[in-house]
């Protein structure tokens, strides 16, 4: 819809002043003062000072009360609902105003989030956190050229798998049972039966803190792994944990190394843990203890707990780490398998690096097909591994002795050849660039 340059500027102000009409309660306090003009009409009300008051349960009444009403009777007319033909209304006798767009800007496809092989029952699984599902393939699909997708085995989707968001991926080896970590809005692990298909509920759910986006399992200890992107944290819990069940023990402090928590892998033959961060870092019980720190990957003892120092970081320009996301260890040789969302590469690392070092391997190039590499899995049974693609609605398999500008041995398509995906994530706020007829979308 368009409205006018004053409309917008009332319907801003109005919203404000609807949601502010009424009598209301602060915890911590601020008073606001507002500066008023011959302008006022046009909605040029200027917020000039925040005064902090004490901290006590404070209701608005008196002059907050006063100044808010002169604004609401300022602006009853003028408001968004006037904008929109409707009339004038409060908190308590909203009006839903529906309208069709006028058109939409929407990506069908599957954005594919992480990735798992089952090598026992020979199926490659797929997230998509675009259509909220979770889809099977059998691993020797190829889509070819001339088809514009391989149509998935099953598809896990629906209301009732309360799927959202869904990142972190992982099968179980013995019985199939799918473990699939939805961010962000559901906040929790959702595990799905051997063979589950369509519209199913989740046989377990565990409820873990906002944030989440990575899991690794622990088969000997029977312990899944959790990452936490803020407050940066790593929290284990018995695998098979549902409902509240407070995790085991939490990695998380000052010492840590952790910030903005992403990827974690397990090597327990060798009893370490990798984490990946990105290097965003506050904490959030120490006003302005915002840093920016650059990415890094930690590594920590199995058993670690508490405030625990890392072993050894891997951090610095000659890693080439940028926004990577999941990570997957190839328990072999112990080398770690990072996918470089941002770098459009794959990235492998000695276990046993540190500091400022190069990867061993990279895979990057157009022959590679990598375009937002956000998930990866190794298959240790016919020496593969497997990588999930943001960026065009694929998976991309490759040798684990492949190098540099490698082509895929097999390549997964959920989309035409050449597609690229709008990556939407989860947009916020739009803006429209007129002079150069562009719609903003941060996610």
């Amino acid at each position: 819809m368009r409205i006018g340059r004053n409309s917008r500027r009332r319907a801003i102000l109005a919203g404000v002043v609807v949601i502010a009409t009424g009598t209301f309660c602060w915890t911590a306090v601020q008073r606001l003062q507002w500066e008023t003009t011959s302008e006022l009409s046009a909605g040029s009300a200027r917020l000039v000072s925040v005064e902090q008051l004490p901290d006590s349960e404070f209701c608005a009444s008196g002059e907050a009360t006063s100044a808010i009403a002169t604004l609401s009777r300022e602006f009853q007319d003028n408001n968004l609902f006037t904008a929109l033909g409707e009339t004038a209304v409060h908190a308590e006798d909203t009006v839903e105003v529906t309208r069709p767009p006028v058109r939409m800007i929407r990506d069908t496809y599957p954005i594919y989030s992480s990735i798992a092989v089952d090598p026992i029952r020979d199926e490659v699984v797929l997230q998509d956190t675009n259509q909220f599902g979770i889809k099977v393939f059998n691993r020797l699909d190829n889509t070819p050229p001339n088809v514009d997708a391989t149509k998935p085995k099953r598809v896990i989707e629906g209301p009732d798998t309360k799927n959202e968001y869904n990142n972190g991926l992982y099968i179980d080896p013995k019985n199939g049972e799918t473990y699939n970590l939805a961010m962000d809005t559901a906040d929790a692990i959702f595990t799905f039966r051997a063979g589950a298909e369509g519209n199913t509920e989740p046989m377990r759910i565990l409820n873990i803190p906002h944030r989440g986006f990575q899991i690794a399992v622990d088969e000997e200890k029977q312990e899944v792994y959790s990452t936490n992107q803020y407050p940066p944290r790593l929290l284990v819990f018995r695998k098979g944990a549902s409902g509240n069940e407070k995790p085991l023990r939490v990695i998380e402090g000052t010492h840590t190394g952790l910030a903005d928590v992403h990827g974690v892998a397990v090597d327990v033959q060798r009893k370490l843990i990798f984490v990946g961060n990105w290097g965003n870092y506050s904490n959030y019980k120490v006003a302005g203890s915002g840093k920016f720190l650059p990415p890094s990957i930690t590594v920590y003892p199995l058993d670690a707990n508490g405030d625990a120092a890392p072993l050894r970081t891997i951090q610095g320009p000659k890693t080439t780490l940028d926004w990577m996301g999941a990570f997957s260890l190839d328990p072999e040789t112990g080398n770690l398998w990072v996918a470089n969302d941002v770098g459009n590469s794959v990235l492998v690392f000695r276990g046993t690096d540190n500091g400022d070092v190069a990867p061993i391997k990279v895979l990057k190039g157009d022959k590679t097909g990598l375009d937002h590499p956000a998930g990866i899995s190794i298959d240790t049974k016919n020496k593969e591994v497997w990588v999930s693609n943001m960026g065009n609605s694929s998976a991309t398999c490759y040798s684990l002795t492949a190098n540099g500008n490698a082509t895929p041995a097999r390549k997964i398509r959920s989309a035409p050849l050449g597609w690229k995906s709008l990556k939407f994530g989860k947009p916020q706020v739009v803006a429209y660039d007129s002079k150069r007829e562009e719609y903003l979308v941060p996610n």
